[in-house]
């Protein structure tokens, strides 16, 4: 939940428009709540206190968590969703087989995001805009020092406790 929430964002959101901002005002936007799902600190509030009131419905998963270790962070998952794997899956490379299709190099190159993408009359925009890099830390290239010093401030500002709870203070 770190500054590269932001960025993945404003990225997205970016690539969905036809008359994109500058990554600058498109950041003032976004610290100020105006986007197109809502102020994200909103959504990542809501979210973490449901997950303490009901600890069976919420589990929040980090991106940087599943980059370093993507196995148990799916075993995790398959738990909290009431299906573990069992010991024969486990052994048999279940897991890191789901890991491997679940990979971003994987779902980037599925025809269906590479070429495919949603056309309603209150959105349209490209499958392949939800894909970037994958790499922790890969909002330094598009985010100032000061962008991200704004963001980590807001969040710690609208969320509080929740902000260190989630990372969000950290880049």
């Amino acid at each position: 939940m770190a500054v590269g929430n932001a960025i993945t964002t404003i990225f997205g959101v970016q690539q969905q428009s036809a008359k994109a901002l500058p990554i600058d005002e498109d950041f003032g936007l976004f610290c100020k709540g105006i986007y197109p799902l809502g102020p994200f600190w909103d959504h990542a509030e809501g979210y973490w206190n449901a997950s303490l009131n009901d600890v069976q419905k919420v589990l929040f998963l980090k991106y940087e968590d599943l980059k370093i270790d993507a196995t148990s962070h799916v075993k995790k998952l398959a738990e909290f969703l009431g299906f573990p794997f069992s010991p024969e899956e486990d052994e048999n490379g279940v897991v890191e087989e789901i890991v491997r299709l679940c990979s971003l190099e994987n779902l980037r190159n599925l025809e269906g995001n590479k070429n495919g993408g949603v056309n309603t009359p209150a959105t349209k925009f490209k499958a392949s805009s939800f894909f970037r890099k994958g790499k922790v830390g890969d909002w330094t290239n598009f985010l100032t020092h000061s962008m991200a010093e704004r963001y980590k401030k807001i969040m710690e500002e609208k969320l509080g406790n929740v902000a260190y709870h989630l990372n969000c203070s950290n880049g």
